[in-house]
């Protein structure tokens, strides 16, 4: 009987790990269903990306903002969608598009210098993703066609290595609309329009705006929307020069007195046509109802050759405003709030995690990412998580001044040194040196005065050592406006220019004391209230100081000299870093904007008032060159209070001390994170001529960067006995060639 009971119970808990097991595995079945289902629904609510960006189309170059520019179709998308008001770019074509590849600032990807030239052996980092790349892992169809613009001198460096299932378009940086040519200077040309890997011959004659909407029509048609989400980016060359509009778009421009602008009205027209084709597309084979439609152009315009920033300061390749706030909005039946224009803080970086995640991919393994997804900002009207941007630190620009000290309340220009009176942290600057190499291991930032160096981070480095995102910071805004004066308005009417009343601050710029007119109690209840309001904003500010000097704490100790040790000691400031001012950098941070260096040509520019172009196309692109005559006040750190003042009208670096202390702690930890410039000298190798005219991939593909570090071109020492009939004969030649060029 025992040997029955035995077997019984064994028999039974035979049985009941048989149930047990079956029934987990029905469980680990219906858990795997689910699973796939919700796979297939997330691939299902996919929606497709149409991304267009334009080159070179300023804050004033749309119709919504200047009804002179006639652009219907992008005048209704915008207002059925979300207008970004407050977005941001870089100020040249492959800062901008290098961080909507990477969401990463150029500062953590080597390209902080200037741009990728024809000849130059660079091109992004060959360790990091791109925003294709990750939208392809979550299921997209990826294509690309326009301008790349992001180097070439490898295969690996295509589009088609970097993610894009195909590419149609030109690699370099400006081509003729035509005949796709592309120049590195005036002797060195080549042809230009690749189709994915190989050149694309036989397309002269066809204007390249409408070529590439016609490929962007056919990938649509041949693509089937139900079976798989589809992510194109519309990279056009238009508004870029050379100014090249077919005649009939130039007509409705008749009446526009410069030529050049003429010109590039003309061709913004041929944009806004172009857009149209595509969506009219998307909504005859099935794309729109499931689609998001990105709007942004790369940088400011360039006013020399017919574009507009207007009220905006400056212009391409500067960091005023002018340069970097760019032009965009969103389109989509996908939005929770249309119709409505959006002024949360945006930046370009911000397009890589907002459409991985949208598109249902995975951010996991994109380490050291400097944007943020602003999906629910856009969408529905949240807050944006974005408080601060860093448009640039560039150690290899630096603004012409020998020596510099910067004063917290006051400063007084000299031929050769700057000296303040008033008590404070003084930032001394060395003299100015030229780099001409170096190498990799070896800092290629500015040198900080601390004990601890910055860590750094080599170009080839891996994912895992990308640099985290900083800790967010706030500050307060400036101090309510105060009320409009005479004089006040007496200088807006010599700038030509009337702001809205909300723009002054207490912060701009006071009234000098000619204003006798008003009455002595008059004066001192105004100043009661300028005392109370300055000492609540001291308050405020004193508490965001402990913050930022506890996060300062935790990012590193700073050492400063033994003589701006004392002057901080004086004005109880505690350890703060020297920051080398004649480095051109600029930051913006909640309300503020603060540029040290030289941030470019900062003239307002209204309408064109130049005949032609004045030089080539690459002069003024790739070496940001500046007249030193109008830097001879020397000043190298300017505050902006943006909210307030959007035009950047008024200067408070000396009223608003503690402010750009802030911001110059935080240009000092982004400091920490650079990674060294890549800037290489021209390849021989690169030449058109040895490749049967068109410009190719020269280099072999394991080839690895043997330029390491930067490097300058030395400028050539000009001939003293010239001809003069040498100099007629060019002169007559430049005035042929502008007469020419003004001719419709």
């Amino acid at each position: 009987m025992k040997a029955v009971s035995a077997a019984l119970t064994v028999l039974i808990t035979f049985l009941s790990l048989d149930f047990l097991s079956a029934r987990q595995s029905k469980s680990d079945l219906m858990d795997r269903e689910v699973q796939i289902s919700e796979k297939g629904q997330n691939k299902k609510n996919q929606p497709h990306i149409i991304f267009i960006l334009t080159d070179d189309q300023g804050f004033n170059d749309i119709g919504y903002h200047n009804p002179t520019i006639k652009t219907p179709t992008l005048d209704k998308l915008a207002a059925e969608g979300v207008i970004l008001e407050n977005y941001y770019v870089q100020p040249i074509c492959t800062p901008s598009r290098s961080q909507l590849m990477t969401g990463r600032y150029q500062i953590h990807t080597g390209l902080q210098h200037s741009i990728i030239r024809p000849r130059q052996p660079s091109c992004l980092p060959s360790h990091m993703d791109t925003l294709p790349e990750r939208l392809h892992e979550a299921g997209y169809a990826t294509h690309m066609v326009g301008k790349w613009h992001l180097g070439f001198y490898r295969r690996t460096c295509l589009p088609t290595r970097k993610g894009f299932d195909s590419f149609f378009g030109s690699l370099t940086g400006s081509v003729d609309y035509y005949s796709y040519g592309s120049c590195d200077g005036p002797a060195l040309c080549g042809y230009d329009l690749h189709d994915n890997e190989s050149v694309a011959w036989g397309h002269e004659g066809k204007y390249s705006t409408m070529l590439f909407t016609q490929r962007a029509r056919k990938i649509l048609e041949s693509h089937n929307p139900t079976k798989r989400p589809l992510f194109l980016l519309l990279s056009l060359q238009a508004v870029h020069t050379p100014l090249q509009p077919p005649k009939s778009y130039i007509y409705p421009y008749r009446d526009m007195t410069n030529v050049a602008r003429r010109k590039f009205a003309a061709m913004v027209s041929t944009v806004d046509e172009a857009v149209r084709n595509v969506t009219y597309a998307l909504r005859k084979y099935g794309y729109y109802k499931n689609s998001v439609i990105i709007y942004s152009t790369d940088n400011g315009a360039q006013p020399f050759t017919g574009g507009s920033n207007w009220p905006l300061r400056g212009r391409k390749g500067t960091y005023w405003e002018g340069g970097v706030r760019g032009v965009a909005f969103v389109h989509s039946p996908l939005l929770k709030r249309r119709r409505r224009v959006s002024k949360a803080l945006l930046h370009i970086t911000d397009w890589f995690p907002t459409l991985v995640r949208l598109g249902g991919g995975n951010l996991s393994q994109s380490q050291g990412l400097d944007g943020f997804d602003v999906w629910p900002t856009i969408s529905e009207g949240k807050e944006s998580p974005r408080q601060e941007i860093l448009h640039n630190i560039d150690p290899l620009f630096r603004s012409p001044t020998a020596t510099m000290s910067w004063d917290d309340t006051t400063t007084t220009t000299k031929k050769s040194s700057v000296t303040s009176k008033s008590k404070g942290a003084a930032f001394k600057i060395p003299k100015k040196k030229k780099v001409l190499k170096q190498k990799l291991n070896k800092k290629s930032t500015f040198k900080l005065k601390t004990t601890k160096r910055p860590q750094m981070f080599p170009r080839s480095a891996a994912k895992s050592k990308q640099p985290k995102t900083p800790p967010k910071i706030k500050l307060k805004p400036a101090p309510k406006p105060k009320p409009k004066t005479k004089v006040q308005s007496q200088q807006q009417s010599q700038l030509h220019y009337r702001p809205h009343s909300k723009i002054h601050s207490s912060s701009s710029p006071s009234v000098s004391s000619t204003s006798h007119h008003k009455s002595k109690s008059k004066r001192t209840t105004s100043q009661n209230q300028n005392l109370s309001q300055s000492r609540q904003t001291q308050n405020k500010s004193k508490k965001l100081l402990k913050q930022l000097q506890s996060k300062s704490r935790q990012i590193g100790q700073y050492k400063t000299t033994s003589q701006t040790e004392t002057l901080q000691a004086k004005s109880g400031f505690k350890s703060s870093p020297v920051w080398d001012t004649s480095v051109q950098a600029a930051i913006r941070v909640g309300d503020w904007k603060l540029l040290t260096g030289d941030p470019g040509h900062g003239d307002w520019v209204p309408l064109q008032m130049l005949p032609s172009l004045p030089g080539r196309w690459w002069n003024l692109e790739r070496s940001l060159s500046f007249d030193n005559k109008s830097l001879t006040h020397k000043k190298t750190v300017w505050l902006f209070n943006i909210t307030g003042d959007p035009y950047e009208r008024y200067d408070l670096a000396d009223q608003r001390t503690d402010v750009v202390k802030q911001l110059l702690d935080r240009l000092a930890y982004y400091n920490q994170t650079t990674v060294p410039v890549y800037f290489p000298p021209d390849d021989p190798r690169a030449d058109p001529s040895r490749h049967g005219g068109a410009w190719v991939p020269w280099a072999n593909d394991d080839e690895e960067e043997k330029y390491h570090g930067v490097y300058k071109k030395g400028k050539s020492k000009k001939k003293k006995n010239q001809c003069r009939l040498c100099k007629l004969k060019s002169f007559f030649l430049k005035m042929n060639t502008r007469m020419m060029s003004n001719r419709i």
